[in-house]
């Protein structure tokens, strides 16, 4: 009780608090218009680049992708939710539909060797260095 009182006399000393409150209401009803989905994590060694994301509720099979020169995209879709009759939603904030994903690599891709493994949900993808853009030893001749 003393809180709820000391929260109530908080908001009547600052009279930014409903503003500040309003996109954290709106966002329960609209749905955002951009999504940054999904989130990916590489990093790079010598002779490979190593790419992850989650895509928790995507089928394998809805996963696309493609790879030229040094750009890695995905593409797929994740599905909504199907709701029985006379059910409703309290609250919505998982995102579904379809998404594209391009990520620019530091280096060339020999996607003749690309692999990719989809397991609970985490898509794991190696991606090795073309031939032609490995660093290359050469040895110096003395006249």
């Amino acid at each position: 009780m003393l809180w709820q009182d000391i929260e109530r006399f908080g908001r009547l000393m600052d009279p930014w608090w409903e503003f500040e409150q309003m996109p954290r209401a709106l966002s329960r009803w609209i749905p955002p218009s951009t999504v940054d989905f999904p989130a990916i994590n590489v990093w790079v060694s010598g002779n490979e680049a190593i790419v992850t994301t989650e895509l928790p509720g995507v089928e394998a099979g809805a996963i696309d992708i493609s790879v030229a020169g040094k750009t890695l995209t995905l593409r797929g879709s994740r599905e909504p939710e199907a709701l029985q009759e006379g059910e409703s939603y309290h609250r919505r904030e998982r995102w579904h539909g379809h998404f594209t994903k391009t990520l620019e690599l530091p280096f060339n891709i020999e996607s003749g060797k690309v692999e990719a493994k989809f397991l609970k949900g985490v898509l794991h993808i190696s991606l090795p260095r073309a031939e032609a853009d490995k660093p290359r030893k050469i040895t110096v001749k003395s006249a």
